[in-house]
């Protein structure tokens, strides 16, 4: 790993490292690994304690929109490695036996102090019902910062991301209270018409969010729905 330059900062700004190409690993994983070193937002979450740069997404997210208020009870799909459950609890508030974040994941995740962690595929269709049998009842909010594999094909990850948002959506009109909210990440591009059309009947206000903390090169936005209407038993 080098550094250019010699002096440590120039123009007040620091040097950017550069990662070395080693025989095992890909151009891929280097420039990867380059921008993540370079990142100040996972420098940040190192400093405070967040476990993914995302956290900060969520962070923007909710002071702008005010989403996440003390005693709700919140759902984090796809929640590992847990950076967005994090900003939940802290803002929730389930430490002070104010509110609940239930984090549902199919893989394992390190426990978080205020947040239940439960290992679930919530594409099952007992999944919602289970949920809300957890909560002792509907979800405030559903969260979801999820993403499908990338394949690299611009189209075809689209495609992917907005049927994994659709599946997520489904999950939150199970779940949801009447005014609850659903956020989630998508792409940027077309393909989904269909699923803001949907949005737009079961939520009173739906709009696309793109958060500083967003990388400026990524072609991710976030979709907030907010107003559930209730269309399912509260």
């Amino acid at each position: 790993m080098t550094k250019s330059g010699g002096s440590g900062r120039e123009g007040g700004r620091a040097l950017k490292v550069r990662v070395k190409t080693a025989r095992k690993r890909s151009l891929a994983s280097t420039l990867w690994l380059e921008r993540q070193l370079n990142d100040p937002y996972v420098a940040q979450a190192r400093r405070e304690g967040y476990r993914s740069r995302a956290a900060y997404k969520l962070i923007e997210v909710d002071d702008k929109y005010k989403l996440l208020r003390p005693g709700q009870r919140i759902v984090d799909l796809g929640a590992a490695p847990g950076g967005w459950s994090q900003v939940a609890a802290a803002r929730v508030q389930p430490r002070e036996g104010r509110g609940r974040v239930i984090a549902i994941d199919v893989l394992e995740m390190d426990a978080i102090e205020g947040v239940e962690f439960r290992r679930l595929d919530f594409h099952d269709p007992e999944a919602p019902a289970r949920l809300r049998e957890w909560l002792g009842g509907a979800a405030d909010g559903v969260l979801s910062d999820m993403a499908a594999n990338a394949t690299g094909h611009r189209k075809t990850d689209q495609l992917r991301i907005v049927g994994l948002v659709e599946l997520a959506a489904d999950f939150a009109a199970e779940v949801l209270a009447p005014g609850g909210f659903f956020l989630a990440k998508v792409l940027q591009g077309g393909a989904e018409a269909d699923l803001l059309a949907r949005l737009k009947r079961e939520f009173a206000a739906v709009r696309h969010v793109k958060p500083k903390a967003s990388r400026a090169d990524s072609a991710e936005l976030y979709l907030l729905a907010t107003g559930f209407r209730g269309t399912k038993e509260g």
